[in-house]
């Protein structure tokens, strides 16, 4: 953005000792949007006090922020919430200028690859075992259990890049990698578990009524790609104690994946220097304006 005398004056003040006059400065400079940044850019580099450093950095993760909330908002209120989407918009709070195409050129290079090996005469756990042995064996995806100490295991640039995700973000690529290929393997609300389950397409046409209970055939666990069958998923119930009902194997709304997956990265930031972050990836989960009432 070039610089008026009004942008000069501010900048000029970022260092001004004065509480209120920094707030009043910071919400100006903050109004002129994401075009400001490259300014505050080339005062931080000619900047040798590392506390003027701070409050720019401070204000440039502001506006990055500012930015992201108005598209995560955007999103919540589309009628189609696209997981490769939401999972870059997710990604872009700890890398604001993250570049798109190395993310879709890998998850491009991994479909084809499952799709060479697939065929319309396989099963629906022999087309699961083919993504499990790409994904897993050939590609060498490592699930690692939730580690709020590791804030990249839960963002899929950096699961692409280092091959190591939890099991929220490894389900995600599962769950996208299988919508891109037409196959039907979506998320459940099991509790305490990250779980995806392949569902039966032919189950509504041939049980209008519903009668035989859900349409899974089977589970995946995204850690590692197991199967689990419905008498372990029973099993499971039964060692925590919680009574089954319908709700835990519905699909997920995508929008309710993206709300909890913020929830659990807020967890990452709960130390007092990054409590702001903690806070704002709250106000970002509650943009996604997910009701757990909606069926």
């Amino acid at each position: 953005m070039e610089e008026t005398r009004e942008i000069n004056a501010l900048l000029h003040l970022i260092d001004d000792p004065d509480h209120e006059v920094f707030d009043t400065v910071s919400n100006r400079i903050v109004s002129y949007g994401r075009p400001i940044i490259p300014n505050l850019e080339h005062l931080w580099e000619n900047t040798p006090d590392e506390m003027i450093q701070g409050k720019i950095e401070l204000l440039i993760h502001r506006l990055h922020f500012q930015e992201l909330q108005a598209n995560m908002s955007a999103y919540a209120k589309s009628t189609r919430h696209d997981l490769l989407e939401g999972s870059l918009l997710v990604a872009r709070y700890q890398y604001p200028d993250m570049a798109d195409t190395p993310v879709l050129q890998e998850i491009e290079k991994i479909k084809r690859n499952i799709w060479l090996e697939l065929n319309s005469y396989l099963t629906a756990l022999e087309q699961v075992n083919i993504i499990n042995r790409i994904f897993f064996t050939y590609y060498k995806f490592k699930g690692v259990e939730v580690s709020y100490q590791h804030p990249e295991e839960f963002l899929i640039n950096k699961v692409l890049e280092t091959k190591r995700g939890n099991s929220i973000i490894n389900g995600i690529l599962l769950q996208l990698l299988c919508g891109l290929l037409d196959i039907p393997v979506k998320a459940i609300q099991i509790p305490r578990q990250y779980l995806l389950a392949y569902f039966d397409t032919a189950y509504d046409y041939f049980n209008p009524k519903k009668e035989n209970g859900n349409n899974i055939l089977f589970y995946i666990d995204p850690m590692n790609g197991q199967v689990y069958t419905h008498k372990d998923v029973e099993s499971y119930f039964k060692k925590i104690g919680v009574p089954i009902t319908s709700s835990y194997f519905k699909p997920m709304d995508h929008r309710r994946i993206f709300q909890f997956l913020l929830e659990e990265l807020a967890k990452c930031f709960d130390t007092r220097d990054n409590r702001y972050k903690q806070t704002e990836l709250l106000a970002l989960a509650g943009a996604m304006g997910y009701d757990n009432t909606l069926k």
